[in-house]
């Protein structure tokens, strides 16, 4: 179950600089290389060994794979051999096409490729069998150690290798990712655009062009400024179609880059051209504003110099873009974040990201459909104050990304399905309750709730304070999150239970008073009865006396308190430290269980002795206790049921270890007081 605690609060984008070393010796590429090239040893990657597990976790390998270093496989192995270009992309006898295409994508991009593949490794010299790749996870670099034993079967790669056969960066970059989440097998099945975010760190987002916004050409050249990823693509009907020419020279189910869209004056009028480049060097489109279309002969030399237009069988072409959107149905943008960029590149993306958790019976409350548990989802407050350059509304993209499933593939899971919604803020801080939700509509969602690692959307509203709540669709779902905030003016968000704080009446002291209800009278009576003259019950005594009053009280239908219960009460009530209860100390307590009652009844809705964990943030709240949903996830985990119910007596031993643990709390800030003002003194 979830989940290490993570600080929920907003952050920056992480710099690739920093990546984090994973190997579990805690050493960094070049230390564990160090290392082996002073034992004169090859590295060997106990983290990721050559065996079956590190190929499939649900099946055994259909063929015997033999694991070879490439030196073992030619006599002459290469890292790159030519520059890294898309034709030392195959794909071999996986499932991961998805990958090889962002691999395709990210040999057009020299510094992103850079920063994935560090250039600076070969065989040659100084060579101990040891290679290192960089990718991005939840917004933190990692670098990623292999050793380059690589599956082989009668002498040749099995996954993915180069057409050149002694080159060998791609193969090893497929076992590095692979490493990264768990096997191969988990690499099977996929979507490029989060290949493309872990090469790069960015966010994607997919267009239906037949069904895109009315600013699309605006989107796609705001996306080319900021130096974004941009593909795009022909559906197909049937595996046939794969690969097929169509009568323009296009090809379906064909991965192609935008790289350009620009206005052009043509005969007296501006005509929007979009330029498109095949990543197969050659194979262009034929139509109007093709390489040698008569449009050219009406376009002044300069400006064909200004678009860099050149009739050359290179894979680049432009393109009238009405004429783009009839022939393309896909295109997918990797916005990339601000350190992913050129220092002189304008436009750049404010970034915030936040980390969170659904854990059962706390914070996964499900999509709006439950609205019982709905509200109990994690709350992010977006500030919008900023308009975009000469519009009304506020552009920013939000991406929920769940973290971690693909990795959890051997251990069962699936992606959940995901989504969040979007409301107009009420103006008052703190954790927005059933009630609000149930009386305000969103102001806008996620365009799906759907099974993939991410679901992201762009949006336009005005400026404004709103409320995003990310979450599972059925409720009781477990998973840890990364919600990211893209807005191309600065953003503040905030989480809404991050805080922390206590609000409590003040200590009740008993006072002298002459006339004593009946309630009063009764308890001092069994007192009498149990404790004798010294008036000090223990543990046990107490727990009888309490059960006793508790079983006449007809509206409350909870069962016994327990031993541990009595003796956490002790504990917070025993001022003279002879761990039993006198009879004024008795009488406090009395009233801050009268106090507990009514908050527990409040909160049982169905008045079955039980309350919701889902209600607990409510009901500790009512007692003054506003907890963050870390402390609040710790609380459910340890005293709600396999229903997510809590008893009276799980729920009584909460509050009191609220209380003494505010004490110590208060005890403290009180001494740290004390001495910030001694030394001020001085």
């Amino acid at each position: 179950m979830p989940y290490l605690y993570q600080d929920s609060k907003p952050r920056p984008a992480a710099h690739p600089g920093g990546a984090r070393a994973t190997h579990s010796s805690g050493k960094g590429y070049e230390e564990l290389k160090r290392e082996c090239l002073h034992k004169g040893v090859l590295f060997e990657d106990s983290d990721f060994p050559a065996c079956n597990s590190s190929l499939f976790f649900s099946e055994n390998p259909p063929i015997p794979f033999v694991w070879k270093r490439p030196g073992d496989i030619v006599k002459d192995p290469k890292f790159i051999l030519g520059g890294a270009t898309r034709t030392d992309i195959c794909q071999g006898d996986l499932g991961d096409c998805w990958l090889l295409a962002a691999i395709a994508s990210l040999t057009l991009n020299e510094k992103t490729l850079a920063r994935v593949v560090p250039l600076d490794q070969n065989f040659g010299p100084n060579y101990a069998g040891i290679f290192h790749f960089q990718f991005w996870q939840h917004n933190e670099w990692l670098d990623v150690v292999i050793d380059d034993r690589l599956p082989t079967f009668k002498g040749r790669l099995v996954f993915l290798h180069s057409a050149e056969l002694n080159e060998f960066w791609s193969a090893l970059l497929e076992k590095a990712y692979a490493k990264l989440n768990g096997s191969y097998e988990s690499l099977k099945g996929g979507s490029t655009i989060e290949a493309m975010e872990d090469f790069t760190g960015g966010i994607g987002e997919m267009y239906d062009v037949k069904a895109a916004p009315d600013n699309f050409c605006e989107i796609l050249e705001k996306a080319l400024k900021r130096c974004s990823m941009v593909g795009c693509s022909i559906d197909t009907s049937s595996a046939a179609e794969s690969e097929a020419r169509t009568p323009f020279g296009l090809v379906k189910g064909h991965a192609y880059s935008v790289t350009g869209i620009e206005e052009v004056s043509y005969r007296g009028r501006q005509v929007q051209l979009i330029r498109i480049r095949n990543p197969w060097g050659q194979v262009e489109w034929n139509g109007p504003w093709s390489d040698n279309s008569p449009e050219w002969r009406s376009v002044s030399p300069s400006e064909q110099r200004r678009l860099s237009q050149a009739a050359q069988d290179d894979g680049e072409f432009w393109m009238k873009f009405e004429d783009f959107k009839v022939h393309f149905d896909k295109v997918e943008i990797c916005n990339l974040t601000p350190d992913a960029l050129e220092d002189s590149t304008a436009h750049k993306w404010e970034v915030t990201i936040h980390q969170g958790s659904w854990v059962r019976g706390a914070t996964a409350g499900g999509c709006r459909n439950f609205l019982e548990t709905f509200w109990t989802n994690p709350q992010i407050k977006l500030h919008l104050t900023e308009k975009d350059d000469g519009q009304d509304d506020c552009t920013f993209i939000a991406a929920l990304m769940q973290k971690g499933r693909r990795k959890l593939k051997k251990l069962g899971a699936e992606m959940l399905t995901i989504g969040y919604s979007i409301y107009e803020s009420p103006g008052r801080d703190g954790h927005l309750g059933k009630d609000f939700f149930r009386y305000h509509p969103s102001k806008a969602r996620s365009k799906t709730y759907i099974n993939l690692r991410e679901v992201s959307h762009r949006f336009k509203l005005p400026p404004g304070d709103y409320i995003l709540i990310p979450t599972t669709f059925e409720p009781h779902q477990e998973a840890d999150f990364c919600l990211r905030i893209f807005s191309e003016k600065k953003a503040i968000t905030e989480d809404l239970d991050e805080n922390v704080a206590i609000d409590l009446p003040e200590p009740l002291h008993p006072t002298p008073n002459p006339q004593e209800t009946e309630e009063e009278k009764q308890f001092r009576a069994l007192f009498e009865q149990i404790s004798g003259k010294d008036m000090e019950i223990s543990a046990e005594e107490l727990e009888y006396v309490l059960n006793t009053v508790l079983k006449k009280t007809k509206n409350i239908k909870f069962k016994n308190l327990s031993l541990i219960s009595c003796r956490n009460i002790i504990s917070l009530m025993d001022t003279s430290g002879n761990g039993k209860l006198e009879f004024s100390e008795f009488k406090v307590f009395w009233e801050k269980m009268k106090k507990w009652i009514s908050i527990f009844l409040q909160f049982d809705f169905d008045k079955s002795g039980s309350m919701s964990s889902y209600e607990l943030r409510g009901a500790l709240k009512a007692a003054g206790y506003q907890l963050n949903n870390y402390l609040l996830q710790l609380i459910v985990l340890r005293y709600s049921d396999e229903q997510f119910q809590i008893e009276f007596d799980d729920f009584l031993n909460c509050l009191i270890r609220l209380e003494n643990a505010s004490r110590v709390f208060q005890a403290l800030s009180a001494k740290n007081k004390e001495f910030i003002n001694l030394n001020i003194g001085e």
